[in-house]
């Protein structure tokens, strides 16, 4: 059985393949930032728990309380999501609605979720490792 083969490395891999595209769109909006007329693009968010729930079967990811003392997952604890582009009032002079800032933190975003993503695929793959006696 290879990686690929296994539900969660095709999720995250997925979700890196997602997060490198779409880090090209918003350089493309930051090196378009002075083209006159140019409106910013962005990618249709994935839903990241949906792709999960097919690579696994329905089955779903939960964390598993194995002792009394471990906190639940509540409902509240996702809260996070993009946000979307403000809508702009002040054009810039060359009539673009590209916001620098605007897509300067949506790029340090994207480096730190496919980080993030390199991070568990890292971990995923040490305890493959372990549980297979391969050092």
């Amino acid at each position: 059985m290879s990686g690929q083969e296994i539900g969660l490395f095709k999720a995250l891999g997925a979700k890196l393949d997602y997060l490198g595209q779409r880090h090209r769109v918003i350089a493309e909006n930051i090196a378009n930032a002075d083209t006159p007329g140019y409106r910013p693009h962005d990618l249709k968010p994935v839903d990241f728990e949906s792709i999960l729930k097919g690579v696994s079967n329905g089955m779903g990811v939960r964390p598993e309380a194995t002792d009394p003392a471990h906190m639940g997952a509540s409902p509240e604890a996702s809260g996070g999501g993009e946000k979307n582009q403000k809508h702009v009032y002040e054009v810039a002079p060359v009539g673009n609605a590209v916001v620098i800032e605007e897509q300067l933190l949506s790029a340090g975003r994207n480096v730190m979720d496919y980080n993030l993503m390199l991070n568990i695929y890292q971990k995923q793959m040490g305890m493959m490792k372990i549980a297979l006696g391969v050092r």
